[in-house]
C-alpha cells in the first residue's frame, strides 16, 4: 500500500468459504433423508434421523457464512476496519501503535497464538466506532485469552473471575465516562494489554492467510504509510 494509493486491500475471512456449498449439501441432505424416511425399513429409521441432523448442520453452518460480511477487513489508506455481522471497528493508522502475533508461555518456550493482536495509542478513537453488539460479542469470543500467560500463583484461574467482566464505569482519556458493554470492554483490553501486550485481536479463522503473514502486511503498511508522511512534510 503506497502512500498515494487510494485502493484498499480486502482480506476475506478464512471462515467465509464454502458457505453456498454447506448450504446446497444441506438441502441435497434434506431430500435423501426424506426419500430414505419415506421408503426405507423402519429399520433404518434412526440412520435416517442422523442424515437429517447432519443436514440440518451444513444448513446452519452454510447460513452463518453467507450471513458474515464478504470481506473482514478492510485496510484502506486511513484506517483498518473490521467487519462482523454484527457490527464493526475502526483503527486509524495513527492509532496504531504495533500489530503481531502475540505470545504465551508454553513451559521454557514462548509460542505465537493463531491470532492477530492490535496495541493501540488511544481506546476513546476505537471505541467510539464499535457498535454495542459487537463489543458484547468480542467480550465473549475473547474471554479465553485471558487465561494466557497468568500469574503462576493463580494455577486455577480462579482469581481472574472478576477480570472476565468488569462492569466498572471507564474514564477515556478525553475525560468521558463510559459505563455499559463499552466500559466492559475498555476494562477487557487494559487487562489483555496487561497479559499479552496487545488491546484487541483477530482471529486467523477471520483472515486469507497466515496470522503472522498478516501481522507483516500490517507492519509494512504502517511503515509505508510513515515512510510517505516523511517525504511529503519535506517538499
Amino acid at each position: 500500500m503506497s502512500g498515494t494509493s487510494v485502493e484498499p486491500i480486502y482480506i476475506r475471512a478464512a471462515s467465509k468459504s464454502n458457505g453456498i456449498t454447506s448450504l446446497v449439501l444441506g438441502c441435497v441432505g434434506l431430500f435423501v433423508a426424506a426419500l430414505w424416511l419415506a421408503f426405507l425399513p423402519d429399520w433404518l429409521f434412526l440412520a435416517g434421523i442422523f442424515l437429517t441432523s447432519a443436514a440440518l448442520v451444513c444448513l446452519l453452518v452454510g447460513y452463518f457464512k453467507i450471513r458474515e460480511p464478504d470481506f473482514s477487513l478492510e485496510i484502506a489508506r486511513d484506517y483498518i476496519t473490521y467487519r462482523h455481522r454484527l457490527g464493526s471497528w475502526r483503527i486509524h493508522w495513527d492509532n496504531l501503535q504495533r500489530a503481531d502475533c502475540p505470545r504465551v508461555r508454553h513451559g521454557l518456550d514462548h509460542v505465537p497464538l493463531e491470532t492477530v493482536g492490535f496495541k493501540i495509542k488511544s481506546y476513546t478513537d476505537f471505541l467510539n466506532t464499535i457498535s454495542p453488539r459487537l463489543a458484547t460479542h468480542l467480550l465473549m469470543e475473547q474471554r479465553p485469552l485471558l487465561m494466557q500467560n497468568t500469574d503462576e500463583n493463580c494455577a486455577s484461574g480462579s482469581c481472574y473471575e472478576q477480570s472476565m467482566f468488569d462492569d466498572k464505569q471507564y474514564v477515556m482519556e478525553d475525560g468521558t465516562i463510559i459505563k455499559g458493554i463499552k466500559a466492559m470492554l475498555a476494562h477487557r483490553m487494559v487487562e489483555l494489554r496487561k497479559r499479552l501486550g496487545f488491546d484487541i485481536f483477530i482471529a486467523s479463522s477471520e483472515l486469507d492467510r497466515d496470522a503472522s503473514e498478516f501481522a507483516r502486511l500490517i507492519s509494512e503498511c504502517q511503515q509505508s504509510r510513515k515512510f510517505f508522511q516523511e517525504q511529503n512534510a519535506t517538499q
